[in-house]
């Protein structure tokens, strides 16, 4: 029994609307350990009450989550506003100027290092079905792909929740913990953990080795974090 090798290439899993959101999942979660280890990290420096940095600090990711659900909103909702209206203006412009079509089909083939003898049956043939000049223009001129519309709420949703699962390991040893500074060292502890489980994730969507991609996100992610610990603990002493 054979197997179709395009089938099986476009059933791997990062040809999903999944497998894209790759990107939002470790931006989510890196921006809300890093944000909130700092935070952390300043808030400790200045008060000794455990209590009280554990209820900044999730007052703090809280807030974090709001805004990053809300700020991949917009930024999700504004690309898909831009996208349509290109959309529409290449409807316009079959309808309006095909002949200037024509001579964009000839421009992007000859770029490809086609001539015009071979680029004329594709010409023939997309100026025949303006649906598959339109998909043309959209994917070969205007570089929208298919997939290029996500849906904003979730987008936002999936941003949120990732940074919220970021935020949340920093804070954990301050429900346990009394000494402040046994609480911090733990919480990066913590943090390099969260790290390790994000590149580890990574690597499984992208096919990637996974110590490479777990020490990659940590390293990246474990520089970020430490320019804010050190950070919060100079405006704490400030």
């Amino acid at each position: 029994m054979t197997t179709d090798p395009l089938k099986k290439f476009h059933n791997e899993d990062w040809h999903t609307p999944e497998g894209r959101l790759v990107r939002e999942f470790v931006f989510g979660i890196n921006d809300g350990l890093v944000t909130t280890i700092g935070f952390v990290a300043g808030v400790t420096g200045a008060l000794v009450n455990t209590k009280i940095v554990l209820m900044s600090g999730m007052a703090e990711v809280v807030a974090g989550t709001i805004s990053m659900f809300f700020g991949a909103y917009l930024a999700t909702k504004s690309q898909n506003e831009f996208y349509m209206k290109e959309i529409n203006r290449e409807k316009r412009e079959i309808k309006e100027d095909p002949a200037h079509e024509e001579e964009e089909i000839y421009e992007i083939y000859r770029d490809k290092g086609f001539t015009d003898e071979e680029i004329k049956p594709i010409v023939k043939r997309l100026m025949s079905d303006r649906k598959l000049l339109l998909n043309f223009m959209v994917k070969d001129e205007l570089g929208i792909g298919n997939n290029s519309h996500e849906n904003p709420i979730k987008l936002a949703a999936y941003t949120g929740v990732s940074f919220l699962a970021g935020g949340i390991p920093p804070l954990i040893p301050y429900f346990f913990i009394k000494n402040s500074t046994i609480a911090v060292i733990i919480s990066i502890l913590f943090s390099i953990l969260v790290l390790i489980f994000t590149g580890l994730a990574k690597s499984k969507i992208t096919k990637t080795n996974p110590f490479k991609s777990a020490l990659e996100v940590v390293i990246i992610g474990g520089i970020a974090a430490a320019i804010g610990f050190i950070a919060g603990r100079f405006i704490a002493y400030v």
